[in-house]
């Protein structure tokens, strides 16, 4: 009798253990479709960010192929591909669209006001009329943000820290990039601050790379910031490291990928933190949750990242503390 009554509190016992999995488990047989949208160039297996938004899903129990598919449509630097890619992501009746950055965020919006979507890392999108305000996004489109105030700030004093003598700052800029104004005001303010002359240089088409660095030497600028967007960040970020290089201007990106191409120093949002919590959004609308409802979140891990080899080509030593804050020296 007491061995009966053991066997039913273990029974008990292991069956109280297992419905906490059992609650996070994805329902059987249900295979979801996600679609992907960027205007780069959709690299599963070679992207860090698409990389780190698939572990995001891996961590929250999806197995690609058992629970999802993921439907990837990148517009390879051609932003006006972007719609058109949005609507066969809509024919294709996704259950949730990833859409990478303003531009693909305008793309799905304009394509559907139905199917929720996740914007990544989409600057101010209250002022772009994407949300009606971050804790409350109203529709169908909710995510995470990387406009943050003090961003421009920041990169104008690491860059003066970097380089102490420089006081003529040139800004390269898409003028058609919605977040520049927004940008480069804020940049502003915190060049009066700092003490610092911007001198802004207009980047329209990749065509045009050429014609801008001729400004910017001709301005006599003594360092650069480089304000990314669709057309640059995926295009042309070898081409504007290798020019900023061989005009010995230190510079200072938003993003990794230009770092990697040669760029002196970046500092800015982590794309793969932020693509990795796109994945709790995807993963919270598919158990149930309406966007209209999903508060927008903004950016808390931010990476500071050196690359030494360059520094050393341009003659400069950077300061120890900068070196101690960085996420990642190069080399």
């Amino acid at each position: 009798m007491w061995c009966s009554t053991v066997g039913v509190m273990v029974t008990l016992t292991l069956s109280i253990l297992a419905a906490p999995l059992v609650t996070t488990a994805q329902p059987a047989g249900k295979v979801y479709r996600i679609g992907f949208l960027t205007p780069g160039f959709p690299r599963p297996d070679r992207d860090p960010p698409v990389d780190a938004f698939r572990q995001g899903l891996r961590e929250l129990g999806y197995v690609e192929g058992q629970h999802l598919v993921i439907a990837y449509r990148g517009a390879e630097g051609k932003i006006e591909r972007l719609p058109d890619l949005a609507a066969e992501l809509v024919q294709l009746q996704v259950e949730v669209i990833v859409a990478v950055g303003n531009a693909a965020t305008r793309a799905a919006q304009h394509a559907t006001r139905m199917i929720p979507t996740v914007m990544t890392g989409t600057p101010d999108p209250v002022a772009q009329g994407f949300v009606a305000s971050l804790a409350r996004p109203g529709g169908n489109i909710t995510g995470l943000s990387n406009l943050l105030e003090e961003l421009p700030g920041k990169r104008l004093e690491i860059l003066k820290e970097t380089v102490p003598h420089s006081t003529r700052i040139a800004v390269l800029v898409n003028p058609a990039n919605p977040p520049a104004t927004a940008m480069l005001h804020n940049m502003t303010v915190a060049a009066q601050e700092l003490k610092l002359h911007l001198h802004v240089v207009e980047l329209r088409r990749a065509e045009e790379l050429d014609t801008a660095f001729a400004a910017i030497t001709q301005e006599g600028a003594d360092a650069l910031i480089v304000v990314s967007d669709p057309v640059l960040m995926d295009g042309l970020c070898g081409q504007v490291a290798d020019r900023a290089a061989t005009r010995r201007l230190p510079a200072m990106y938003d993003w990794k990928m230009y770092v990697e191409a040669g760029g002196l120093m970046a500092y800015g949002p982590s794309l793969s933190d932020t693509h990795r919590r796109a994945a709790t959004y995807v993963d919270k609308i598919l158990k149930g949750a309406n966007p209209a409802d999903l508060p927008v979140e903004r950016p808390t891990k931010f990476d500071l990242l050196i690359n030494l080899k360059t520094a050393q080509a341009l003659g400069i030593t950077l300061p120890p503390h900068l070196l101690v804050l960085a996420d990642e020296v190069i080399k």
